[in-house]
């Protein structure tokens, strides 16, 4: 069973679905709501967050606690979520702290350009030239993780294929969460979980589809990695929660890796919704995943 404040967070996804109905909101409002992603998770000790030009790309360096930076030439990417139209580095700066703090790494908390101002392939073209300045800083690709949630889950994913694409070395693992990877929406989860997510409206997502892809194809592989060839990519480790309208969107991507000859996991959490580890140091169950989530990098960097 869920616990108490997974429940609590439950309760409050849907009074604000409620109270912002579908269509009801201008895109202005959807960004200013979406910085209450900073506060959901609690504020990680010691970390400090420096802005930066990571080859042309707005940034974010976070730093763990002087005492947790054991792995000073080791790094984690992160991409933020938000459907590619909302969301930023600072809205996520304390998630990535409780990562950094766990992994004893900093984390590049990458700011990529959103639409519908900035349309695919928009944002792919920031997160491989972040990886890129990261490689020309002298990070090793084998001590280089990628994370992400959400469509930054599926921006993870892209990258990867964007890496592999440019004949750069991979980096040591991938860890997606609820990742978003068939802009088509048409996984089976999208109606059979439809009334379990309180978060994620199908209708939402592909109306979302339109203004990040403006005249690209919905199957485009960089936009949508479930339909790419997925040969020859980092480990890969995929969190989701079992009652998202995403979930077939993680399972189906770990199985098509799979096929494609590489390596890859998933982990269903029961009763949990869409990005679930955001809230950290305050759900019981976002703290063991991101857990679970430094255990499997540090692994990976180990390896």
């Amino acid at each position: 069973m869920a616990s108490p404040e997974a429940e609590a967070l439950k309760s409050a996804m849907v009074a604000m679905r409620e109270n912002n109905p579908p269509g009801s909101v201008s895109l202005a409002d959807r960004r200013e709501g979406a910085k209450i992603m900073r506060i959901l998770a609690s504020e990680p000790a010691g970390v400090t967050e420096t802005i930066i030009d990571a080859g042309g790309v707005n940034a974010m360096w976070v730093n763990p606690q002087p005492d947790a930076s054991s792995r000073p030439d080791h790094v984690l990417m992160y991409f933020h979520g938000g459907g590619y139209i909302v969301g930023s580095a600072h809205a996520y700066g304390r998630f990535a702290g409780h990562l950094a703090n766990r992994i004893g790494c900093r984390v590049l908390n990458v700011d990529y350009r959103l639409a519908p101002e900035h349309r695919f392939p928009a944002q792919v073209e920031d997160t491989l030239a972040a990886y890129r300045w990261l490689l020309d800083q002298g990070y090793a690709p084998g001590n280089i993780g990628l994370a992400g949630d959400s469509a930054g889950g599926g921006l993870v994913v892209s990258t990867l294929l964007a890496i592999r694409d440019a004949d750069l070395k991979q980096p040591a693992c991938a860890v997606p969460l609820s990742p978003w990877t068939d802009l088509t929406v048409s996984g089976d989860s999208m109606s059979t979980n439809a009334e379990a997510d309180k978060l994620v409206i199908p209708s939402s997502l592909s109306d979302t589809v339109a203004m990040f892809l403006g005249d690209a194809s919905i199957t485009e592989p960089l936009a949508s990695p479930l339909h790419a060839d997925l040969a020859s990519l980092a480990p890969m480790y995929v969190q989701v929660g079992a009652d998202e309208v995403l979930l077939d969107d993680s399972l189906r991507l770990v199985e098509a890796v799979k096929a494609a000859g590489g390596t890859a996991e998933v982990e269903v959490f029961p009763e949990m919704q869409h990005s679930f580890q955001c809230s950290v140091g305050q759900i019981p169950e976002a703290t063991a995943a991101t857990d679970k989530i430094a255990s499997y990098v540090k692994e990976k960097f180990d390896a």
